[in-house]
């Protein structure tokens, strides 16, 4: 099916565009009083996930009423630790919850084996291809899994944490376990995105939530390593790694074989650009925060952070997933001043 709209995708290539494309991470759904209305129809999260028709009609959504250049797929990071074996819950205001955790040796081999990660996600896939045909190729679909890193951390920890110590202890008390369950993690979430991709994905996105919370050293053994092992094998399709916190680390994730590195909003673009030369598409950067101010200066700081670009290589994005009580009249400005925004370069 030919794209109507593919500057995102041009965008990641490095290819010209007449504009900068536009989306949002956390876009399908949280704002939208109608994502709200169909998630409350519904007995929670998960049941929104794991129902294809369901998780199309909000992964839609914001395209139809932000106007954003890229729909992405509504789902989980933490459905890969589930077809895992390892069942979580997201309870309303605390977050994901995990009964059991990986902290051990034996803990590692109760987990299930040489899973058919087709079967297991195809709510996943399903969803796509819906979303795909009621697109009817308007804008590209995003897929997306959760770095093995980010993964990890929640399948030792049990649950969303400020420091994740119980996960960084195991570190140094016994790497080879952390190296076996990283492997684990990253050879499911190479089969899950092949999979999104020839369901319909025309793009996919790796996020590292928790990458800022290792130094340098141990980001590089324990999360960019795993990272490189996923982009190395994901090459039907533009590849977006996004290591949020991960300042010092920026040059080596965009050496990795991608096609656009995601940056938080501390990063500083220009900084960033020059760390990476010409050869990687930018995505970001303007704090979400940002959005709760008034009209004009959302307009404002969304133009200065457009002015800062001098290159086409960029997609933007907020440094991080819309918040949700953030008012959607205030994205559609942000939306509408990228999309009115003349490139100079």
């Amino acid at each position: 099916m030919n794209l109507q709209n593919d500057l995102i995708l041009r965008a990641a290539r490095g290819e010209s565009i007449e504009r900068y494309p536009v989306w949002l991470m956390r876009q399908a759904g949280r704002i939208l009083p109608e994502y709200r209305a169909v998630r409350a129809s519904l007995s929670g999260f998960k049941e929104l996930v794991e129902t294809p028709e369901r998780a199309a009609e909000v992964t839609i959504q914001p395209v139809d009423i932000l106007g954003v250049d890229a729909a992405i797929i509504f789902s989980d990071i933490l459905v890969v630790p589930e077809a895992m074996g390892l069942e979580y819950q997201m309870v309303e205001k605390k977050g994901p919850w995990f009964e059991k955790t990986v902290r051990s040796k034996e803990q590692l081999d109760l987990l299930d084996k040489d899973i058919d990660i087709v079967d297991r996600l195809s709510y996943v896939t399903e969803a796509i291809k819906i979303t795909n045909k009621e697109l009817n190729g308007r804008v590209p679909l995003i897929g997306f899994a959760g770095a093995p890193w980010t993964i990890f951390c929640y399948m030792t920890e049990g649950q969303g944490s400020k420091t994740f110590s119980e996960s960084r202890k195991i570190l140094y008390t016994n790497p080879t376990l952390a190296h076996e369950l990283l492997n684990r993690i990253t050879d499911v979430t190479v089969q899950y995105l092949k999979a999104q991709i020839k369901a319909g994905a025309h793009m996919v996105q790796v996020f590292d939530s928790w990458a800022g919370i290792l130094g340098t050293e141990q980001y590089a053994e324990f999360g960019l390593k795993y990272i490189e092992k996923i982009a190395s094998q994901i090459d039907e399709v533009p590849v977006t790694l996004f290591s949020k916190g991960a300042y010092a680390s920026m040059e080596a994730l965009a050496a990795l074989p991608c096609n656009t590195v995601g940056l938080d909003w501390n990063m500083d673009m220009q900084t960033i650009r020059n760390v990476v030369g010409e050869t990687r598409t930018l995505q970001g950067n303007l704090d979400p925060c940002a959005l709760y101010a008034s009209h004009s200066e959302v307009e404002k700081r969304t133009n200065n952070m457009l002015d800062s670009f001098k290159s086409q290589r960029h997609i933007v994005n907020l440094g991080h997933g819309v918040y949700p009580d953030v008012d959607p009249e205030k994205v559609k400005t942000f939306i509408q001043t990228v999309k009115s925004y003349e490139i100079q370069y």
